[in-house]
């Protein structure tokens, strides 16, 4: 009888526990003592009541991000006095999930509210660029969606209407600025908690739709004809990796970088020849590397939409952030762990505020650029475009 199911059984009673730990020295090398589980405090304690109020509106929703752009904004202040959507189906959504805003039946509508001061938009992402020049000329501020550009000439002209206006073009990095994680690592960083920062990996792995749904089905149920081409959502690179590189620039406190090699491919959507499911990049700054890789392969076994992880290499110790779930441990997300010369933490994140809605609201106020760096925006939004241009196309053998 070979080495069956059976075998392996009676092998794994006569060994046991023991003998097998025996064999993986690692295991007994852990000291337990030299790891310290943390909660962390909030940091920034949450005002009952925000400092500042402004009026803003929504101008696109072709992606449901706008639900958490709304509630940063919310959270930090901000009334919402009406909103527009060209999808019907998006616009249902919207509706139900506030049922007290006014809807409104064209963009020129909210332009032309004097009373307005902030826009918000996640419509397609090719048209993301032109509405917030429009928004700015109109001497409002902006709240794009990532990518908040997908091409040089796009970023360019926001550019140069900020220099001719005077106004806020920002775009919500959620993987940074709302990630409780993320948010931590970044006041680790600032502290010196691990050294000078020498370089960020990101693996940013997303699922195309949960499990359940057919994905080509478009509108809620799956994904409309858009997403499916390079040409309106910028390739992948564009897409889910600007936030990636958003957080390679802060972590690294880079102030200028380039994109040093770039690949992407379509491994198993052949039915969507143009779309990309995998992408990744290197970058080289001023102040460190970077590394990303992004995926839509995420399995329906994981139980979330995808296992995002962040790994921050300073000159004295080093940060890992998971940031959506513990895979296989636990499904709570925002878990920190922290190695320097003295120990290893797990720092669990979940009651760390998120201050980025409140500071953006206050920039909007005071003219400010606090919640959100203007010129590193924009260079993040940059550099991806030019690894989109810049990126190899593979084709695997199968």
């Amino acid at each position: 009888m070979g080495f069956d199911g059976l075998g392996r059984r009676d092998f794994l009673r006569g060994v046991g526990v023991t003998g097998l730990m025996a064999g993986v020295p690692a295991f007994a090398s852990v000291d337990p003592s030299r790891v310290v589980h943390e909660v962390a405090e909030p940091g920034q304690v949450a005002e009952t009541k925000p400092k500042y109020s402004i009026k803003f509106a929504v101008c696109g929703m072709s992606h449901d991000h706008i639900y958490g752009m709304v509630g940063a904004i919310q959270r930090g202040g901000g009334v919402l006095v009406s909103a527009y959507g060209a999808e019907p189906d998006k616009v249902a959504g919207f509706k139900k999930r506030f049922p007290d805003v006014k809807m409104v039946s064209s963009e020129e509508e909210i332009l032309n509210d004097s009373s307005i001061q902030l826009v918000l938009s996640s419509t397609i992402p090719d048209q993301r660029a032109p509405l917030g020049v429009r928004v700015m000329k109109r001497g409002k501020d902006y709240l794009s969606d990532k990518p908040g550009a997908t091409s040089l000439e796009q970023i360019s002209e926001i550019r140069k209407t900020i220099a001719e206006t005077k106004r806020i073009y920002g775009i919500l990095y959620s993987e940074r600025l709302e990630v409780k994680a993320a948010v931590k690592a970044g006041e680790l960083v600032k502290a010196g908690a691990i050294g000078r920062v020498i370089q960020t990996i990101n693996i940013a792995p997303h699922q195309i739709v949960q499990k359940g749904a057919d994905p080509y089905a478009g509108g809620a149920g799956g994904r409309p004809d858009w997403f499916w081409d390079p040409a309106r959502y910028g390739g992948i690179l564009t897409d889910i990796g600007s936030h990636q590189v958003d957080q390679f620039l802060y972590y690294t406190g880079s102030t200028q970088a380039e994109v040093v090699a770039s690949q992407v491919a379509n491994v198993g959507h052949p039915q969507k020849p143009k779309f990309q499911d995998f992408g990744d990049m290197m970058l080289r700054g001023d102040k460190g590397f970077g590394y990303v890789r992004l995926d839509w392969f995420t399995p329906d076994g994981l139980g979330t939409w995808g296992d995002g992880r962040l790994f921050i290499l300073g000159t004295e110790g080093y940060i890992e952030a998971r940031k959506y779930i513990d895979v296989a441990r636990s499904k709570q997300g925002n878990n920190l762990f922290v190695v320097d010369k003295n120990e290893a933490r797990v720092i669990d994140c979940n009651n760390v505020a998120l201050p980025f809605g409140a500071q953006f609201v206050a920039d909007v106020v005071n003219r400010t650029h606090t919640a959100q760096d203007q010129t590193q925006c924009l260079l993040a939004a940059e550099l991806v475009v030019r690894a989109q241009m810049k990126a190899q196309h593979v084709t695997l053998k199968s």
